[in-house]
Parts: C-alpha cells; sequence; structure tokens
C-alpha cells in the first residue's frame, strides 16, 4: 500500500518524508486555503514547492467546473512538475477530461467519488487514481470501506490498472482495513498515519527494557 499525506502544509510533508514511507501527496482547495495560499501563482508555486520536498506523485486540483476550463487549467497543472496528477471532479466533463489527458498520456486523479458505478466510469475514461472518500460516507451512516470493496472486485473483474486511492481516511483502523481490503493507496492526516506507530504494550515494553538496561548497569 501506497502511503500519501493529504496536506498542504510544506512543515507536515517534511515530518511525514523522513519517516521514510511516504509515496506522495494530495490536496485540494480547502487545504490550500486552510494554509492560507491564495491566489493561481501562488498555488501553482506551492504545487512546485511540495513536488520539490516528495519524490512521489501530487495531486493538484482543477477549479474549473466545466470541460474546456479542466483540459486548460489540467495542461497548466502538468506542465508544472512531472510528479503532478491533475485531480479531476467526479462529473460528467469531469470524466470526459479524464480521457482527454489518458490519451494524451497526462496521469489523473478523479475525486469524490461515492460510488461504485463513479468508479467503474472513471476507470473506463482511463484514470489513474480513483479516490473514494470513506470518511464522508461514514459521517452519513453509509459503510465506505464496502464502497472500497466493491470498486476492487470490479476492478479486478476487467482487469483495469486504475489505483484505488482511499481517501478521506479518518483513522488508523480505516488504514488497516483498507490494507486487507486491498486499496492501492491510502491518504490521510499526518497524525493518522502517525497513529500506526503506537501500541500501549510497546511503551510498556520499551519501559521495562530500558529499566532492565539501567539495574544491569549500576
Amino acid at each position: 500500500m501506497k502511503f500519501f499525506i493529504d496536506t498542504a502544509n510544506l512543515d507536515q510533508i517534511r515530518e511525514a518524508q523522513s519517516l521514510g514511507v511516504l509515496d506522495g501527496v494530495t490536496t485540494n482547495p480547502s487545504l490550500m486555503a486552510k494554509e492560507g495560499i491564495t491566489g493561481t501563482n501562488n498555488i501553482l508555486k506551492h504545487y512546485v514547492a511540495i513536488c520539490n520536498l516528495v519524490d512521489g506523485d501530487v495531486s493538484a486540483e482543477v477549479i474549473s467546473t466545466d470541460y474546456e476550463g479542466m483540459v486548460r487549467e489540467g495542461e497548466s497543472l502538468a506542465e508544472l512538475h512531472h510528479q503532478i496528477v491533475v485531480k479531476l471532479p467526479m462529473i460528467k466533463d469531469g470524466i470526459r477530461a479524464a480521457k482527454y489527458f489518458s490519451d494524451k498520456g497526462i496521469r489523473t486523479n478523479v475525486t469524490l467519488v461515492f460510488s461504485a458505478g463513479q468508479a467503474l466510469l472513471a476507470a473506463k475514461a482511463g484514470a489513474t487514481y480513483v479516490s473514494p472518500f470513506i470518511g464522508r460516507l461514514d459521517d452519513i451512516s453509509t459503510d465506505g470501506l464496502n464502497l472500497i470493496e466493491e470498486i476492487k472486485t470490479i476492478y479486478e473483474n476487467y482487469g483495469y490498472e486504475t489505483q484505488i486511492l482511499a481517501a478521506s481516511i479518518r483513522h488508523t483502523m480505516h488504514i488497516i482495513d483498507c490494507a486487507k481490503i486491498g486499496a492501492d493507496v491510502m491518504t490521510g492526516p499526518l497524525s493518522v498515519i502517525e497513529g500506526l506507530l503506537k501500541h500501549p504494550l510497546t511503551d510498556i515494553g520499551l519501559a521495562k527494557f530500558l529499566a532492565d538496561y539501567e539495574k544491569g548497569n549500576k
């Protein structure tokens, strides 16, 4: 499973990168705004700064909701850096744009996916990644993990190469459950990734080892 961090915060990206397990970054307009990054030029510069911090893919989202606008923005984003993956919304024109970019050899991430049918269309259009938002489904009492299972089954049935990027990850068990199902990628905040490090028995065991060492060296 690939680990992506979902943020626009450079310090958090550096911290995740320092763990040695980071494979990429996902961002969106909300995350940019959270860091106070506004204006097209500043946003584009920030994408390049992120690419310079990591070795893997960086999803950069278009703002347009019409086909022509998505193509125009997507081509500009793709030219910024070879690590950029153009992030498109799961709407009619978004699927058209995904097909256009696929034919041009430009990688895409179709986002805001909430059904297996949407994921199937994204794969048919040649998307590199599809991003089902499991946490937001959980928020409305719908089983987000079941969606990952459905997409996995459909993709395996037909040999689609589109990678399942489990998004809206809220806690560590989301990561573990997605890994059990076989999601290709997870993306979530730094706190959730670091949460995988924690177990009380690890802390207890380490404390005992250190205490025994101190006793033996007195």
